[in-house]
């Protein structure tokens, strides 16, 4: 007795059916989903830069046009008075040695930063010994809150029991302690210096950077058609280095204009007005004399001033990479 074994065969499947089986995961969005996502991924930034910036910004733009007193915080009745506020603050006493200071900050502080911050780099540049820790210890003033920077050199700069004035005595380098601080002479290097400290980390670490993306091959080029260490320096890297450069020098100059901190904690814009510059006197505008309009001028200017370089240095970064 036989028993006969049948062989199913599988059916071919439908057309659609291949399609079917694919997961919807392997879909590929259309242009209007994958917009849809984009939008929302950058949403939360968005967010946060229209209630953190623009919505500040406008409030304090509005602001310098209006009489704002402490009473509109409560009333919010603060009636709009043109460019009353602008005249006023040009024609303050204080105004045009506030902006000379800040100048003179300004100019000091970018100089030396840039200086030193490029002369460590290419100090650095060089491998050594122990190279790598000295270079992350030089990191400390940029790491540190500002706050704690500012204390610390305050007790330093202290006329009667500074450290300086103290070293300095010894060195028989001053007759007399150094009010660097409680004068008027002194008090504006004194804010200049500990601000290039802050600063010169910065510097250092951007540059080295650059740096390290120079070739090696140009230099032995250089070093064999007779050039010396200055001038390979100044045909090789300063060149080559200028896309950095301008990169440095543009945030640095954003940055020193709107320096608060530092005065602040140090000697708050005086004695008389000799450190004061356009941070502090905004401040001292709305929350001393509490001209809230004026000191939202000032602002306004401060603010102007940042985007006119933030400008220079968005096209200048834009000219670097079409060529």
């Amino acid at each position: 007795m036989t028993t006969a074994v049948h062989r199913t065969e599988p059916h071919p499947a439908a057309p659609g059916a291949a399609s079917s089986s694919v997961p919807r995961a392997g879909r590929r969005r259309g242009p209007f989903g994958t917009r849809w996502a984009a939008v929302a991924f950058t949403a939360p930034a968005w967010l946060y830069v229209l209630g953190f910036y623009l919505y500040p910004l406008a409030g304090n733009i509005r602001m310098g046009f209006q009489k704002y007193t402490v009473s509109s915080f409560y009333t919010g009745v603060a009636p709009y008075v043109g460019w009353d506020n602008y005249r006023a603050v040009f024609r303050d006493s204080h105004f045009g040695r506030t902006v000379l200071n800040t100048a003179l900050f300004t100019a000091g502080s970018l100089v030396f930063q840039f200086c030193l911050g490029l002369a460590l780099a290419v100090f650095f540049s060089r491998r050594f010994p122990l190279g790598g820790p000295i270079r992350s210890l030089l990191l400390v003033p940029w790491l540190l809150p500002l706050v704690v920077s500012g204390t610390a050199w305050r007790w330093i700069l202290d006329t009667d029991s500074g450290v300086l004035n103290h070293t300095l005595l010894r060195l028989h380098l001053i007759a007399h302690p150094v009010p660097w601080l409680a004068s008027t002479h002194d008090s504006l290097i004194a804010v200049t210096l500990v601000n290039i400290w802050v600063g010169i980390p910065f510097n250092m670490v951007i540059l080295y950077g650059g740096l390290q993306n120079i070739p090696g091959e140009l230099y032995e080029a250089a070093a064999l058609d007779g050039a010396g260490a200055w001038r390979r320096f100044r045909s090789v890297t300063l060149p080559l280095l200028r896309p950095v450069t301008t990169v440095v020098l543009t945030l640095g100059l954003i940055y020193t204009v709107k320096v608060f901190d530092v005065i602040m904690i140090l000697t708050q814009g005086g004695p008389a007005g000799s450190s004061q510059t356009l941070t502090t006197f905004a401040y001292n505008l709305s929350f001393q004399q509490l001209e809230f309009g004026r000191g939202a001028a000032v602002g306004n200017l401060l603010i102007l001033v940042a985007v006119v370089f933030a400008v220079v240095y968005v096209r200048g970064t834009r000219r670097e990479m079409q060529r």
